[in-house]
């Protein structure tokens, strides 16, 4: 049986059912794409990743280096910050887990800030990255990433809101506190997980020290 994600209330407002469904989300068949800025084009064969920072061995990696390691596909629903959420989708990709193993982060890293071909960055705590379902993906319902999508690789972060996601991922940089990324300089929450309706920032951001990110040109 699939239940609907709301239903009216005794209020006539929309009540949460589905319980895969974080509050103030609605359910959609569409997967809508949503953009700021122009979408870059990165062919394959020019895509480079680099994990730098505060890592005993960073790395650069080719889209054939992404492909030679242990491959994950997954299914993950996608919940966007502006409401609407997409239950199952299928993803296919290599564990961010497994590349920071590889590179060796340093005791004192806590943070990533995370940049994207196009300008666009967004941070993450390093405890976010390492979790199971978190990948680099290059795969979407078993077709090649398109470019509108963040292909030919994006982040997916399916535990937090979409704009974590960042699309066109080039370089993730370890640090020892937390940098605010593009959305978060302009009031989104420093970590918006979706079911705490960590939206927006209200107070002061629990970090040690904060610097904002000098590349925060748009392009989520």
């Amino acid at each position: 049986m699939t239940w609907p994600a709301f239903s009216l209330g005794v209020w006539g407002y929309p009540e949460r059912m589905d319980p895969r469904v974080p509050p103030g989300q609605f359910v959609t068949e569409r997967f809508p794409i949503l953009t700021y800025g122009e979408t870059p084009k990165v062919a394959k064969e020019a895509w480079r990743l680099e994990v730098t920072g505060l890592v005993e061995t960073p790395l650069v990696l080719t889209y054939e280096d992404l492909l030679a390691r242990p491959q994950v596909e997954l299914t993950r629903d996608f919940h966007c910050v502006t409401r609407w959420s997409r239950l199952d989708v299928t993803w296919k990709g290599v564990r961010t887990r497994d590349l920071l193993e590889e590179a060796r982060p340093r005791p004192e890293a806590v943070a990533a800030l995370v940049e994207s071909y196009g300008g666009y960055t967004t941070n993450l705590l390093l405890e976010d990255l390492l979790r199971e379902d978190v990948l680099l993906a290059h795969t979407l319902f078993g077709k090649p990433l398109p470019p509108e999508r963040g292909g030919p690789v994006r982040l997916l972060v399916p535990h937090l809101y979409a704009w974590k996601s960042a699309k066109w991922v080039r370089r993730i940089v370890l640090l020892d506190h937390l940098e605010l990324g593009f959305w978060e300089r302009l009031g989104y929450h420093w970590r918006g997980d979706p079911w705490k309706e960590e939206r927006f920032q209200e107070g002061p951001v629990p970090a040690h020290r904060i610097r904002f990110a000098a590349r925060n040109k748009p392009g989520r």
